[in-house]
């Protein structure tokens, strides 16, 4: 299993990139999670097999329709305890 965090940054609040990722995320069959941060972007914590992980991190440079992301800063992390993806917050 791998997994990241995965810190969001740009025009990705306000324009339902947070739901876009639990769909997409749901089915890579990744565990984890994904909310807003006071800054403007958006963290998530992704995890999984490695070719799903990699695939949603490939995924979320890109983003819905309406984002405009500008990085995203990665690191490595602990899986979470529970299965599932969700959004928080």
């Amino acid at each position: 299993m791998s997994a990241k965090r995965l810190i969001i940054s740009g025009r990705v609040q306000g324009i339902g990139y947070r739901d876009w990722m639990v769909i997409k995320a749901r089915g890579l069959g990744l565990s984890g999670w994904v909310r807003n941060r006071p800054d403007g972007s958006v963290e998530a914590l992704i995890a999984g097999d490695t070719a799903g992980v990699e695939e949603m991190s490939r995924l979320c440079r890109r983003g819905p329709r309406l984002a405009e992301v500008t990085s995203i800063a990665e690191e490595l992390c602990d899986a979470p305890e529970e299965e599932g993806f969700f959004r928080l917050g």
